[in-house]
């Protein structure tokens, strides 16, 4: 069994995938995909986004606001009460984006704290996006404390040593297809020396498809692909890795139901 860890389900363009959500979620089931993380980035949007996959108990959601979707100062308050739902399964994403907006970078300080605080108070794990950002990143973590949350720095891309900066605070390591890329042997040399019990697996759709899917909208199916480079990287049985980034999973994410499949 698999679980897609990270996935923007809301943000699927349906009609170029020829599918409905439906059909997507059957794509996955078909693949042995037994739970997905529906991630939001967007507060305005969150409701919609929890009404859409409401009816599917195979599928989870996060509640935040992703460094590149926030429209001026984060509403601490409004954060605080979404997240206090009993439907929410951890904060975020939220992070540090530099690489895209540099211009913005005290405000997406501010409500990286902001999330991580309210993470800290509802006690439910953060999802955090980081990229060209790597000292902040850590020092805030290590600053306010995320470590007392738990979470997982998502579709990672950075260096082992900030990976092993974030292991070192009990945080998980979520890899994504970008690790199936030509360019990533930087990334496939980190991910060789990953804890198997911290290690996720996600999709991050309908962005970075895996090869062998690339340039294609990207669905949660195609996480068994980042499974099994990963498994051929790290000379892994396929089953094995199976098991282990799923029980990861629900150990983090300690709040999501354990889908069976029959």
């Amino acid at each position: 069994m698999f679980v897609d860890s990270h996935c923007h389900l809301d943000r699927l363009e349906l009609d170029k995938l020829g599918l409905t959500l439906p059909q997507v979620l059957d794509n996955a089931f078909a693949q042995q995909i037994e739970h997905l993380l529906c991630v939001s980035v967007s507060l305005a949007e969150f409701t919609e986004m929890a009404a859409l996959v409401a009816p599917y108990p195979q599928v989870s959601v996060s509640c935040g606001e992703h460094p590149l979707h926030q429209q001026g100062v984060v509403d601490a308050e409004q954060l605080l009460s979404l997240c206090q739902r009993a439907d929410v399964v951890a904060v975020g994403e939220t992070g540090l984006d530099y690489f895209y907006a540099p211009e913005s970078k005290l405000a997406q300080q501010a409500a990286f704290v902001g999330h991580i605080e309210v993470a800290r108070q509802v006690n439910k794990p953060v999802i955090i996006h980081t990229r060209d950002a790597r000292a902040d990143t850590i020092a805030l973590m290590k600053a306010h404390q995320a470590q007392d949350a738990g979470g997982v720095l998502h579709c990672f891309t950075e260096n082992y040593e900030m990976a092993k900066a974030a292991l070192d605070l009990g945080f998980y390591i979520s890899i994504s297809g970008i690790m199936t890329f030509r360019n990533a042997d930087e990334l496939r040399a980190v991910v060789k020396k990953l804890p198997l019990d911290r290690l996720l697996i996600e999709t991050d759709a309908p962005y970075l498809a895996p090869v062998p899917f690339r340039g294609k909208t990207n669905q949660p199916a195609y996480v068994t692909a980042v499974a099994k480079a990963i498994s051929e990287l790290r000379s892994l049985p396929l089953a094995q890795l199976a098991t282990q980034t799923t029980d990861n999973f629900y150990r983090l994410f300690s709040r999501c139901p354990r889908t069976v499949i029959n």
